[in-house]
Protein backbone atom coordinates (compact mmCIF):
# COMPACT_ATOMS: atom_id res chain seq x y z
CA UNK A 1 0.00 0.00 0.00
CA UNK A 2 1.26 3.21 -1.15
CA UNK A 3 1.95 5.82 1.97
CA UNK A 4 0.63 9.50 1.75
CA UNK A 5 1.70 11.77 -0.97
CA UNK A 6 3.37 8.48 -3.07
CA UNK A 7 1.76 7.65 -6.57
CA UNK A 8 0.97 4.51 -7.62
CA UNK A 9 2.53 3.61 -10.71
CA UNK A 10 0.22 1.52 -12.43
CA UNK A 11 -2.16 3.75 -14.21
CA UNK A 12 -5.83 2.94 -13.79
CA UNK A 13 -7.88 1.01 -16.91
CA UNK A 14 -10.13 4.10 -17.81
CA UNK A 15 -9.01 7.70 -18.58
CA UNK A 16 -9.36 10.68 -16.17
CA UNK A 17 -12.45 12.37 -17.11
CA UNK A 18 -11.62 16.09 -15.78
CA UNK A 19 -8.28 15.55 -18.29
CA UNK A 20 -9.96 14.19 -21.31
CA UNK A 21 -10.91 16.47 -23.92
CA UNK A 22 -13.89 16.01 -25.79
CA UNK A 23 -16.19 15.27 -22.66
CA UNK A 24 -19.41 16.73 -21.27
CA UNK A 25 -20.19 18.46 -18.07
CA UNK A 26 -20.81 14.94 -15.95
CA UNK A 27 -18.32 13.11 -18.47
CA UNK A 28 -20.79 11.76 -21.16
CA UNK A 29 -19.72 12.39 -24.82
CA UNK A 30 -20.72 15.49 -26.96
CA UNK A 31 -22.80 14.76 -29.56
CA UNK A 32 -20.90 13.20 -32.69
CA UNK A 33 -17.69 12.80 -31.02
CA UNK A 34 -15.49 9.33 -30.15
CA UNK A 35 -15.32 8.41 -26.53
CA UNK A 36 -11.90 7.71 -25.05
CA UNK A 37 -9.96 4.70 -25.13
CA UNK A 38 -10.34 2.22 -22.38
CA UNK A 39 -8.17 0.18 -20.77
CA UNK A 40 -8.58 -3.57 -22.05
CA UNK A 41 -8.74 -6.11 -19.52
CA UNK A 42 -9.32 -9.09 -21.99
CA UNK A 43 -6.59 -11.97 -22.92
CA UNK A 44 -4.45 -11.79 -25.97
CA UNK A 45 -5.38 -12.70 -29.12
CA UNK A 46 -2.78 -15.50 -29.52
CA UNK A 47 -4.02 -19.12 -28.63
CA UNK A 48 -1.88 -21.52 -27.72
CA UNK A 49 -0.38 -23.63 -30.30
CA UNK A 50 -2.51 -26.96 -31.70
CA UNK A 51 -0.64 -30.27 -30.29
CA UNK A 52 0.94 -31.88 -32.81
CA UNK A 53 -0.47 -35.06 -31.94
CA UNK A 54 -4.01 -35.96 -31.42
CA UNK A 55 -3.45 -37.46 -28.13
CA UNK A 56 -0.17 -35.74 -25.65
CA UNK A 57 1.62 -38.36 -23.98
CA UNK A 58 0.30 -37.02 -20.85
CA UNK A 59 -2.96 -37.76 -22.02
CA UNK A 60 -1.71 -41.46 -23.22
CA UNK A 61 -0.06 -41.54 -19.64
CA UNK A 62 -3.24 -40.89 -17.87
CA UNK A 63 -5.53 -43.26 -20.06
CA UNK A 64 -3.27 -46.13 -19.46
CA UNK A 65 -3.28 -45.70 -15.61
CA UNK A 66 -7.46 -45.40 -15.97
CA UNK A 67 -7.28 -48.66 -17.79
CA UNK A 68 -4.92 -50.56 -15.54
CA UNK A 69 -7.18 -49.11 -12.82
CA UNK A 70 -10.05 -50.62 -14.34
CA UNK A 71 -8.88 -54.34 -15.23
CA UNK A 72 -7.17 -54.47 -11.26
CA UNK A 73 -11.12 -53.64 -10.42
CA UNK A 74 -12.78 -55.95 -12.68
CA UNK A 75 -10.06 -58.97 -11.57
CA UNK A 76 -10.63 -58.34 -8.25
CA UNK A 77 -14.74 -58.38 -8.36
CA UNK A 78 -14.62 -61.76 -10.93
CA UNK A 79 -12.46 -63.54 -8.08
CA UNK A 80 -14.24 -62.37 -5.09
CA UNK A 81 -17.96 -63.29 -7.12
CA UNK A 82 -16.54 -66.89 -7.31
CA UNK A 83 -15.28 -66.94 -3.86
CA UNK A 84 -18.34 -65.43 -2.53
CA UNK A 85 -20.53 -68.71 -4.99
CA UNK A 86 -18.04 -71.20 -3.67
CA UNK A 87 -16.23 -71.99 -7.15
CA UNK A 88 -12.53 -71.15 -5.56
CA UNK A 89 -12.02 -71.88 -2.86
CA UNK A 90 -8.77 -70.46 -2.26
CA UNK A 91 -6.98 -68.43 -3.82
Amino acid sequence: MAASGEHSTALPPDPEPSDTTGLAEGGSVQPGDTPPDSGSLSASANQNPLPKHRFTPVAIAGMAAAALIAVLFLVVAVVYGLQVFGLMDRW
